[in-house]
Order: structure tokens, then sequence, then C-alpha cells
């Protein structure tokens, strides 16, 4: 999608985690056998390989305890997606009798009935046939180990991407650590702030875009998008705060946003980290799509608002009407307003409003991109799951890379994507259950009404005179 040069848009509002890597592989595997370590009675630890077949029942006398050794020669798993992996010693992995109580007392025929299990990170996954409704299942097995262990444990009901089967995993809740960063949140955030505050004023004053140093000799003139800055700061208020609302309703924890400064359109939108374990695949859903629907709603009322304003002397913006082709909702509204004054190739005067709600518009509709950890991909992966997701996210990707090729503004933004917003998505506390169908209908109208903003006009505006 081209944004037309007077859009003084800002883009996405991104959200990403802690530095994440990905459940796509349970175990550590090397030429189709588990290298693990294993502790027996004697309390001497020895290395050893098994074969997968032989690694499907474990023997109770001798339970697995430790995590799996480091194979130097393949993929490294390192924790949980979206924690910090930390150097675990013998004080935090999941002792054997602490194992055989989880598997003997925990678990059960009524919730989850374990056939084998596995170190995994410290701590243990168990495979085995899921009993009734993974929900109610979820919180059997939660109330059971707080029974028997307290809050020492962190209880996982996942999707095994093998095969597409429910397993349970159980890690120390050490393991679960945010990562910490020497220098403090609201420093780094309030920097980057200061800063894409002189983005947006700048994005708004076309006059000093041609000449950046001209900007210190008319430090003056910035005043003149402040307007325009502030309408583009308003709606990416609403559009965090939405979020923040309802993840303070359901206890999910965000952290200071840091909003990253753009040369091309002012700002990319803000970088917020999510704090704790989201607890489902729908209060996921919820999080994620509060902030675009709110979004969308404040920006489509604001751009209706604006074709209705009469553009008067001092505060018309003159547009040639090729622009409103950028976008199939906001050249069918402008075709909906203005009929046959909308001409090809005549230029017309539009209300400043116009083009600071199509900034928000193009806002929340790049952030609906069904990619990564954007609002859009953490919709996708609740709705769909994370096998489905990831393929969407995969082909999002794709496509914004071939529109790069073409567009300076699509190349920065997958770039963003790329390295800061990819993903995978953390993993949830259950990811089994799917979301109640009337959030499901939110997600779909929020990945549709971002395809309609990112979609172009495909229809010429009328060339005969206006009466």
């Amino acid at each position: 999608m081209n944004i037309p040069a007077v859009l003084p848009c800002s883009f996405n509002r991104l959200q990403c985690s802690t530095p994440p890597t990905h459940l796509l592989r349970l175990v550590i595997r090397k030429k189709g056998r588990l290298v693990c370590r294993l502790s027996h009675d004697n309390n001497k630890e020895d290395d050893s390989v098994q074969d997968n077949n032989n690694n499907s029942h474990q023997d109770n006398d001798q339970p697995l305890e430790n995590t799996c050794l480091e194979n130097n020669d393949g993929p490294q798993l390192n924790g949980l997606t979206g924690f910090e992996p930390q150097q675990l010693d013998e004080s935090i992995r999941i002792p054997k009798e602490t194992v055989e109580i989880l598997r003997n007392q925990v678990f059960g025929f009524d919730t989850f009935f374990v056939t084998s299990q596995e170190p995994y990170e410290g701590g243990v996954l168990f495979k085995g046939n899921l009993r009734g409704q993974a929900a109610k299942t979820y919180e059997k097995v939660s109330k059971r180990m707080q029974e028997k262990l307290g809050d020492d444990y962190k209880f996982f009901l996942l999707i095994n991407p093998e095969d597409d089967k429910p397993v349970a995993v159980v890690v120390p809740r050490m393991t679960l650590q945010p990562e910490t960063t020497a220098v403090p949140e609201w420093f780094a955030a309030g920097a980057f702030g200061l800063v894409t505050v002189f983005t947006l004023l700048l994005r708004n004053v076309p006059a000093l875009q041609s000449n950046f140093l001209s900007v210190f000799d008319n430090l003056d003139l910035l005043k003149d998008g402040l307007p325009g800055a502030l309408m583009t700061a308003f709606l990416l208020g609403v559009h965090e705060v939405s979020h923040r609302l309802v993840a303070t309703e359901i206890g999910i924890k965000l952290s200071i946003p840091y909003f990253v400064p753009s040369w091309q359109i002012g700002c990319f939108g803000a970088i917020t980290r999510i704090l704790n374990v989201v607890p489902n695949r729908e209060d996921l859903l919820k999080v994620a799509a509060a902030g675009p629907l709110a979004g969308f709603c404040v920006g489509f009322i604001l751009l209706l608002s604006g074709f209705m304003l009469p553009p008067t002397d001092g505060i018309g913006i003159i547009v040639d009407p090729s622009v409103f082709h950028e976008s199939f909702l906001a050249g069918g509204i402008a075709k909906l307003y203005l009929g046959d004054v909308l001409q090809e190739g005549s230029p017309i005067s539009v209300h400043p409003l116009v083009i600071w709600a199509w900034a928000g518009l193009v806002i929340n509709a790049i952030n609906s991109i069904p990619a990564g950890e954007l609002d859009g991909g953490r919709i996708a992966f609740a709705m769909w799951g994370r096998k489905a997701s990831a393929r969407l996210s995969a082909l999002s990707i794709g496509l914004l890379g071939i529109c790069s090729l073409f567009n300076d503004v699509a190349f920065y933004w997958v770039v963003l994507i790329f390295f800061l917003q990819r993903g995978p998505i953390a993993p949830l506390s259950e990811e089994v259950t799917h979301p109640q169908n009337k959030y499901m209908a939110l997600g779909v109208v929020v990945l549709f009404l971002g395809l309609l903003v990112c979609l172009p006009y495909p229809f010429p505006f009328s060339n005969q005179p206006a009466l």
C-alpha cells in the first residue's frame, strides 16, 4: 500500500514480549535420538543416549529429573517462549520426588492421564490423554498442584506441534522471571518519547522535510505541525489505553510503552512487553483486539466528521483525488460523501481532519496485519492456534516483503517486524480451549477492517463535471 504524501500518518503500535524462543521442538534431538541426562538413586549423574522409542515410558523408580544436555550440533531450546532462559542449578530443578507427586497425585484419570514424561528446561513435559474440557482440566490440575506443592511450580497445558496433541509442562516458577535491564524503563521510554514528539511534529510540516538541517534554524515552524501531531498522539493513546484497560481487567501486566520514532512517517507505534503469562487464548484475543477495535471506531468517526466539515479558508488541504485510491475504505467514504465532486485529475480541498483520521485508520490497519507479535498476529493465534497463525504470519511477512520492493515505508516496516515483532508468541497457561464465538467475531471484524483500509480502491472516480 502506497501512503499518500499528504498523509501525516503514524504507523503501527508494536507489542512484544521479552526476547522470545519457540516451543517448536519440545526436546533436543540429534539424528533421531534423544540426548538427556538422567539422575539415579545413587545421586550420580551419567550421560546417556536413548532411542526415542525407549523414552516413551520411564521407569517409576528412576524418573527423569534434569534438563536436556546441550547439543552443539543442533538447534538449542532456551526455555519457554517469551522468558529469558536462566542457568539452572540443582536448587531450581524439579526433584524426582516432586515428579512422582505430579504424576501420581496431581494428574489423574479424570484430568490428564500421563503416558510418558520427558525433561524440559529444568522442568518436566508430560505426554498423555486429556480428559474432559481443557479449561476445567487446567483448573483441577492447578488446584491440586497448589494443594500439594504450593506456588513453587507453574503448569502449562499446550499443544504439541509435532502431533497436535495436548501436553502438560511443569516448570519451576524461578525459571519464568522476566528479563531485567540495567537502564530504568521509564528513562529509556522517555528518551524515545521525546524523539518521537520531534518526528511527529516534523512529519506534519512538509516545508521542513526537504531540508532536515533547516529545522534547527526554523524551530518555530514546528508549531505548525502541532494539530496533526496531537491528533496522531490522541489516536495512539486511544489504542494503547484500550489495551491497558482490558489487560488490567483480566490481570495481564504490560510494560511501559516504547514509542518508536520514524523519519518517514513520524512514529512506528509503541513497543509494549507483556510481563506475565497470559491465562488463555480468549484473554489474549480480548487484549489484542481491544486496541485496534477502539482505534478503528474513533478513526472512522473522525474520518466521517472530516468529510462533513466544510474546508473553510485557512484550514483546507488541497489533495489530488488519486490519494483516495490508496485505501478501499477511505476511497469508498470519499466517493459516498463527495459524489461527482471527486473527479480524476481535479484537485479538491478537504478538511485536515480527513487526513488526520486517515492516519489513525492506517495505524490500526497496519497493526492488524496477522504477522508475528503484532496485534493481528496475536488475534490470529488466539482464534486459530499456533500452527495456523505461524503460517499466516509467514505469508503476511512475505507479502510485505514484496511490497517493500515498491514502497520504502513497507521496507522499513517489514524490517521492524522481522527484527522486533516476528514472534513467536509466548506460551499461554492453557492453549487448548478456543475463544467464545462472540470474541472470535470481534477478531474477524478487526482483521477485516484492517484489510479494507490497506486494500486499494479500484474503481475510477467520476470524470463528469459536477452540477
